[in-house]
């Protein structure tokens, strides 16, 4: 396993032909002889030629590294111990979840096909939390049949089905509680998640409520406390505060239960920087500060220690992304100032739809250098038939970029292809995990053929018309 010092840089070759702050590339990104751009010790434009374009790389050295500063972290600064899982939602298949698996991690999940793809995987059922706000009966029972580590309650309507399965398996179910904070981050509205209007977890005055449900169910023991604000959070106050609510719920459960809550989290969504303008923030500040905030917490109010449990996705596989386009046509835009034209790729919203939902900002190179000093800036622009597919808005490229050369986004590793759709019959990414000079297919594209696969015909006497 990696051991990478607290203090230690981030391993980073040179980068002087795409003159893009390091952050915001992986960590083994680089440039080679011909000015191509390397990750993972790979040719990018090489990759691009064997293998097609739209194209996503995973750097498997900064998923590592990521996983890594998290355990190291959480280890350093809270004695009484932890863990952390990864939230699947940022991107899962099988190579991913044996790679973090690997690395020591837990994960979350939030539906029965996540918890399937993981349990495909190799990964321990015991290892793994199911979220969601909105389980099927299904899903429930394919969690209790596995037996996962922890069932986190979203809302009341669970109780009784959970009890239910509880019955029926002969067993009793551990189960973590998400409540609202009603804590408020400053982020995009569609990434709150903790505020008091979200539609995720129990309200504080609700709690008690559902404990009482608990209780008189017999199978069904809470043992933990959870909470989730949001993503992109810089301000790690906003955790603080969502701390401070959790405790004073816990001192409360103590003293009218007599429940000794051994397990809090305070979720995950530590922000990344997508643009040139946007610093990331620390894994090691947020731990920390988590860390103090829980300890000190408890400290005031005589609860014991709880084991505690960090939520990151996006802090872990963000970084590691990189989407490469094919430019296949352009179009001048009258007027003066902003943009002078567009550059239509040959991907888009449906590989990444952050964009077109949320406003979502990046940046691009050219896949290659010696394009001169000259730059133009210009819309990025995908190619569906949606107006608000454009990848990018105002970009600075190059005043050569032309149709048939490569270019390279960063940070395309959270919630591109986890959210990727074959919307206008398109074809989804292959997928390659790169290390050491060395490109392994992990997702082969998707064929026309895999359009059909789910369709069922009509049956008649003749194609294409109605019996």
């Amino acid at each position: 396993m990696l051991t990478i010092p607290a203090s230690a840089p981030v391993p980073n070759a040179a980068m002087t032909p795409f003159e893009s702050p390091l952050f915001l590339w992986p960590a083994t990104a680089g440039s080679n002889e011909q000015q191509h751009l390397t990750v993972g010790g790979c040719d990018v434009v090489e990759l691009a030629e064997q293998h097609g374009t739209p194209l996503y790389l995973i750097d498997e050295l900064t998923v590592r590294e990521s996983c890594e500063r998290y355990r190291q972290a959480l280890a350093r600064h809270y004695a009484p111990g932890g863990m952390v899982h990864y939230a699947c939602k940022a991107l899962l298949n099988t190579a991913v979840a044996q790679l973090i698996n690997a690395a020591g991690v837990g994960f979350d999940v939030v539906s029965g096909g996540e918890l399937y793809v993981l349990l495909n995987s190799g990964v321990p059922a015991a290892r793994i939390q199911f979220h969601g706000n909105a389980k099927t009966d299904a899903e429930l029972r394919e969690a209790v049949q596995a037996g996962v580590g922890r069932i986190v309650v979203d809302n009341h309507d669970e109780i009784p089905r959970l009890a239910a399965l509880a019955r029926a398996a002969g067993r009793k179910l551990q189960l973590s509680l998400r409540v609202a904070p009603d804590v408020r981050v400053n982020t995009h509205g569609h990434i709150q998640t903790g505020h008091a209007q979200a539609k995720f977890g129990l309200p504080v005055n609700e709690v008690h409520r559902a404990v009482e449900d608990i209780s008189r169910a017999g199978d069904l023991r809470v043992s933990g406390l959870h909470f989730h604000l949001g993503s992109q959070i810089f301000d790690l106050q906003a955790y603080r505060q969502g701390i401070e609510v959790v405790l004073n719920l816990a001192a409360r459960l103590r003293a009218d239960f007599g429940i000794e809550i051994r397990e809090l989290s305070p979720g995950g969504g530590l922000g990344v920087g997508y643009t040139e303008s946007e610093q990331p923030a620390s894994i090691e500040g947020l731990v920390e500060s988590v860390a103090q905030a829980v300890l000190g917490g408890c400290e005031r109010r005589g609860l014991p220690m709880p084991q505690l449990v960090l939520e990151p996705g996006r802090s872990i596989v963000a970084r590691a992304g990189v989407a490469l386009y094919r430019i296949v046509g352009s179009k001048a835009l009258a007027g003066q100032g902003g943009a002078v034209r567009y550059l239509h790729v040959d991907g888009g919203m449906a590989d990444n739809i952050r964009p077109a939902l949320y406003g979502a900002r990046y940046t691009a190179r050219l896949a290659h250098g010696g394009a001169g000093s000259a730059s133009d800036i210009v819309h990025l622009s995908g190619r569906y038939c949606e107006s608000s597919d454009i990848l990018i808005r105002e970009v600075r490229l190059p005043s050569s970029a032309k149709a048939g050369d490569l270019v390279a986004i960063p940070m395309s590793g959270a919630y591109t292809l986890s959210m990727a759709s074959n919307y206008n019959g398109a074809s989804k990414p292959a997928v390659l995990l790169v290390r050491d000079g060395v490109a392994k297919l992990i997702q082969r594209r998707e064929k026309y053929a895999d359009l059909v696969v789910r369709d069922v015909p009509i049956a008649g006497p003749s194609a294409g018309m109605l019996p």
